[in-house]
């Protein structure tokens, strides 16, 4: 093994090396020399003094022992050795948009009353010094640390964020204090501002936690130094120190907070959001005031049924507010919406109204004149006075009391007293009567509650659970109407039958009209040709006598002489000729009785059966005499009738043709004289 030597110059440097080691040593014990990063801050606390410890208190201010009040920036410092040990923290910095919270370690003790520490005077936290001389409070703070970067003697004061807690020396119960007071301010969202979103439509409702209690007998605190102008304005609540200088009180405030942002302490103040009132367009709004100065009534002598009061008074408020958004206080009152427009209360189960003022209703029970049971659903249209709101609200509190106290009772009393008077098939057939009825008669009821009763509408009866002998009436009644109206079904029937008879009539006769037109023409030219044909006849004839009268006389003149000799011959000529006629005549009746048949009409047209025979017989008469070539006048003449009177054969027919033809008006032929033979 080797031994190390060492010139005197090497012991020499090591030497000079221990000593600076131990004098590096000794400094760094001592703490005569101390960094401190710009970022950060030095906290000092004095280890010995000649002044002693501190008395009273937290802080040394007067250089006992202690922490000290001045904090230490960034560089080198120099300090007396072994007297102060330095505590290295970092800056205390607020975010944007957020809210920090001081707690005094220092300061003079809270009174009784007092939640937070005032800060009136002593409101700079990075003095401590001049905080605690100008009579700072231990505890809790009023104001808070908005954003930014603050050196803050972390020993005095303990600052709670969202991120962090900064202080120092913190014991286990301190820890304990201050994590529940961070949780605390961040279930109330306070390391962030209150922020009131203008389309959301909320409000927000403040209670206040530190100031005088509210008097006996109030539940809101009244709203305080709210105008910019006042030297106490607190801008919301924003300013503690202020608000509480204007005489406000704890508790929960009468004014509200609308849209925007609001850096408030969280620990004196919390904020719950709650939706505006809105008043749709048919309703306004009665407002019932729990706060406020007494008022007198403004209702009139004539109204005895509550007092109503001005705006801003306690009590109904005389003046409902008009359709709109309204940032009202709840908690300091409440808004009865009242509709305006024509509101219908049914009295049926299954249905109730838009408002649902009339859903605790159901169908009156009624009992009839013959002890029927029905049950009436009815609708009654309603309206209300948009000014005689505050009237129907301090009389029956709000709507629906009023429809289910007041109404209901009423208007099942009048239909129940109506149906006592009816039967059950008048109840029925008389509905549009006993409702006009029902309308008159209760408009002046509900006039007298403020009320403007439009229109009863009156449902259909119908039975109870359970009962169907309603349902048998009705059935009659629908088996009787029935009946009812098939009656009038086969009258109209009969009637349209009628009627298209005649029309078919019509038609037909309109469908013949030419064959008709033909016929009347044709028989006209018919009867003209027989009116022509009895003229030529009749000439014929008067001729034909004439003739055989001039004949007959010239015979009966030129035959006296031989009248005995040819007698015999003209009885047997006679004979022969009465023969011969009467078988001509007999064929030619048989001709014209085959020819009757076919020539009707014919007949009828030249004046009648009995004429045209008798024709017929003298034109066959004629050609026998013609084809027989037997004389007009016989040679032998036949004497018979009365007074001597002679007439020939032909004479006779033509009488009787000239009989036939005058008809009724002349007088009747006389029949020929029985041939007397000479």
């Amino acid at each position: 093994m080797e031994t190390l030597y060492l010139s005197p110059m090497g012991w020499k440097a090591i030497g000079i090396a221990v000593t600076l080691i131990v004098l590096a040593t000794l400094f760094r014990l001592s703490g005569v020399i101390r960094y401190i990063p710009n970022d950060r801050l030095g906290i000092l606390e004095k280890l010995w003094s000649f002044r002693g410890s501190v008395d009273n208190g937290f802080i040394a201010l007067y250089g006992e022992a202690g922490f000290q009040p001045e904090v230490v920036r960034g560089g080198l410092h120099f300090f007396m050795p072994f007297q102060y040990a330095m505590h290295r923290a970092n800056l205390v910095t607020i975010p944007q948009g957020q809210i920090g919270y001081v707690f005094a370690r220092d300061g003079e003790p809270l009174p009784p009353t007092q939640t937070l520490a005032s800060n009136v005077d002593a409101d700079d936290f990075q003095d401590v010094r001049g905080f605690l001389t100008k009579g700072g409070q231990k505890g809790p703070q009023r104001k808070i640390l908005r954003e930014g970067t603050y050196a803050i003697n972390l020993a005095q004061f303990i600052v709670l964020t969202a991120q962090s807690t900064y202080a120092v020396n913190l014991n286990a119960s301190e820890q304990r204090l201050f994590a529940d007071m961070s949780n605390l301010i961040t279930q109330r969202n306070g390391f962030e501002p209150v922020v009131i979103h203008d389309a959301e439509d909320l409000i927000g409702i403040v209670t206040i936690h530190d100031g005088p209690a509210l008097p006996d007998g109030e539940i809101i605190a009244p709203t305080v130094a709210n105008n910019p102008k006042d030297p106490n304005f607190h801008n919301n609540f924003q300013d503690p120190e202020k608000f509480l200088n204007a005489g406000g009180y704890r508790g929960r405030q009468l004014q509200v907070l609308a849209d925007g942002s609001y850096f408030l302490n969280r620990i004196f103040a919390t904020v719950e959001l709650v939706e505006k009132t809105i008043i749709d367009v048919g309703t306004v709004g009665v407002v019932v005031s729990y706060t406020g100065r007494r008022s007198a009534d403004i209702s009139g002598q004539s109204y005895r049924h509550g007092e109503l009061v001005e705006a801003g008074a306690r009590g109904v408020w005389s003046t409902p507010l008009l359709p709109g958004k309204y940032a009202f206080n709840t908690y300091a009152g409440n808004i009865i919406v009242v509709p305006t427009t024509n509101f219908v209360l049914k009295w049926t189960k299954e249905q109730f109204g838009e408002h649902r003022l009339d859903e605790n209703l159901s169908e009156v029970s009624l009992i009839t004149k013959d002890a029927f049971e029905p049950v009436l659903p009815l609708s009654v249209v309603v309206h209300i006075d948009y000014m005689k709101a505050p009237l129907v609200v301090q009389r029956f509190g709000d709507i629906k009391r009023l429809v289910e106290q007041t109404l209901d009772p009423m208007v099942s009393a009048y239909f129940k007293n109506i149906a006592q008077t009816k039967t059950l098939i008048e109840l029925l057939q008389e509905r549009s009567e006993i409702q006009r009825k029902s309308g008159d008669e209760m408009r002046e009821k509900f006039g007298s509650y403020s009320l403007e009763l439009q229109e009863v509408l009156i449902g259909t009866p119908r039975a109870n659970n359970g009962q169907n002998s309603i349902e048998q009436i009705l059935i009659q009644l629908r088996e009787r109407q029935i009946a009812v109206e098939k009656v009038e079904t086969y009258k109209l029937q009969e009637a349209a039958a009628i009627q298209e008879r005649t029309l078919r009539e019509k038609e037909a006769l309109a469908e013949q009209q030419a064959k008709i037109t033909t016929s009347a023409l044709t028989i006209e030219i018919s009867e003209n040709e027989g009116k022509a044909q009895l003229a030529r006849t009749r000439q014929q004839a008067e001729t034909i006598q004439v003739t055989a009268k001039a004949e007959a006389e010239k015979v009966r003149l030129a035959g006296l002489g031989e009248a005995d000799r040819i007698k015999a011959v003209a009885l047997a000529d006679a004979e022969r000729i009465k023969a011969t006629g009467l078988a001509d005549a007999q064929k030619v009746r048989a001709i014209g009785l085959a020819e009757a048949e076919a020539t009707e009409k014919k007949v009828a047209a030249f004046g009648g059966p009995d004429y045209q025979l008798n024709s017929q017989v003298l034109m066959r008469f004629a050609e026998a005499i013609e084809n027989g070539r037997l004389p007009l006048v016989p040679q032998i003449q036949v004497g018979g009738g009365e007074k001597g009177a002679t007439n020939g054969l032909v004479e006779m027919m033509l009488s009787m043709l000239v009989a036939d033809r005058l008809g009724p008006q002349g007088a009747p032929a006389a029949a020929p004289a029985p041939v007397e033979q000479h």
